[in-house]
């Protein structure tokens, strides 16, 4: 798959997944995600979690993750809520619980960072990645979750 079509993701593995926001441009992903097929890529990005968080790494992490996606077409921000607890992971779309971390940044600094190719820590650092509540827990994530390097 060499076009980023979201059509296509389901049928995608990660390590795919990450190649193809790696080569696709930043103006191509932000045109993408601002269209009709942003809903069923962050319910494609979210609803991988689980199968790529790793218990092992987590020991007795018990957090809840707001992921605030800004850039919505009507101007609003999805939220998808993270859930570490007793060794599992588990995903909400829409704020359930009060999180301990909330992470506020636009689709393609978002898909960037769930595939591996930006640092999280750079984006904080320049303003691209806002963070709320547990820096410590927000340095950790990448830990918790298989993710690919493209």
């Amino acid at each position: 798959m060499t076009d980023f079509d979201p059509a296509n993701f389901a049928n995608v593995g990660p390590k795919e997944f990450a190649q193809l926001v790696k080569t696709t441009p930043d103006d191509k992903i932000a045109q993408v995600m601002s269209g009709d097929a942003r809903g069923k890529i962050l319910s494609e990005v979210f609803g991988r979690m689980p199968s790529l968080f790793r218990p092992e790494k987590a020991g007795n992490t018990n957090a809840v993750i707001h992921w605030n996606i800004t850039g919505r077409p009507d101007g609003g921000t999805d939220t998808y809520e993270v859930v570490v607890e007793n060794g599992t992971c588990t995903v909400n779309e829409g704020a359930t619980r009060d999180p301990k971390l909330s992470l506020t940044m636009g689709p393609v600094e978002f898909l960037k960072i769930v595939s591996g190719g930006a640092n999280p820590v750079m984006m904080f650092m320049t303003g691209k990645l806002k963070a709320k509540g547990d820096l410590g827990l927000a340095a950790n994530i990448a830990n918790l979750f298989d993710i690919p390097k493209a």
